[in-house]
């Protein structure tokens, strides 16, 4: 399933989503993050219902509003932005299902190479390239390595149980940290991080729910473990040498 996903772009889409959402009569002549998210996701839930067959939903941890210390799967859903907002909905209308459904919640995917971009190529570039990197030293994330969310995808299927799982990476950092884990392994210049706040960063952007410590207990009783932030770039690096 395709997802909008870029922040500030949906974000922008919200006042013309709210005015439209109920007048949306072709998907593939509207871009916005409600059509593509809400409405192709209910495309999909009606197919199978028709048809009976499992759904497997990606969402996100922008579904909560970064207010608590971490969160559980089972945790209130408090988006407070345009995307988490989207998604948040596509979720309900997986929830009402009527064929066995999951959700599995990811955060800041990353791997070796991706068709689009994301956080840790972009990072790595700006490192290629000697440019300077400001990264947030008061945001918490929990990173998932799609490599690791493949395995536990074809693990899952073969044993499966309805709900709702946090896929996520075995641990949090700040994206500072996360820079700081990329020169280390992969020997780029350190001088070239600087840290700055969210508050700055940020700065006219779409808010953002800053405290994503994501809780993943659920993997544990399934046997899987998720590789850290760090354990996933050392895989990335012998990938990237082969």
């Amino acid at each position: 399933m395709v997802a909008k996903s870029d922040i500030d772009t949906c974000e922008l889409d919200r006042e013309e989503d709210i005015e439209r959402k109920e007048k949306i009569e072709n998907l593939s002549l509207a871009s916005s993050a409600w059509a593509i998210n809400v409405e192709g996701t209910r495309n999909i839930v009606d197919t199978c219902n028709k048809t009976g067959k499992k759904i497997i939903y990606i969402s996100t941890d922008f579904v909560f509003d970064g207010a608590k210390d971490f969160y559980f799967d089972g945790d209130r859903e408090n988006p407070i932005n345009w995307y988490g907002q989207t998604k948040f909905e596509g979720e309900k209308l997986v929830k009402a299902a009527m064929v066995p459904l999951a959700i599995f919640r990811i955060a800041y995917p990353y791997r070796a190479s991706f068709i689009r971009n994301n956080f840790f190529r972009s990072i790595m570039k700006r490192l290629e390239s000697r440019q300077q990197v400001s990264a947030v030293i008061d945001h918490h994330f929990t990173p998932t390595f799609i490599d690791d969310l493949a395995l536990f995808i074809n693990a899952f299927i073969s044993n499966w149980q309805d709900g709702i799982f946090h896929v996520v990476g075995n641990g949090s950092l700040t994206p500072y940290d996360a820079c700081i884990d990329i020169v280390d392994i992969f020997g780029y210049d350190k001088n070239l991080i600087f840290s700055t706040t969210r508050a700055e960063f940020f700065k006219n952007r779409a808010e953002r729910p800053f405290n994503l410590i994501m809780k993943s207990d659920k993997l544990k009783k399934l046997d899987i473990e998720m590789n850290s932030f760090k354990e996933g770039l050392k895989i990335i690096k012998k990938q990237l040498s082969l």
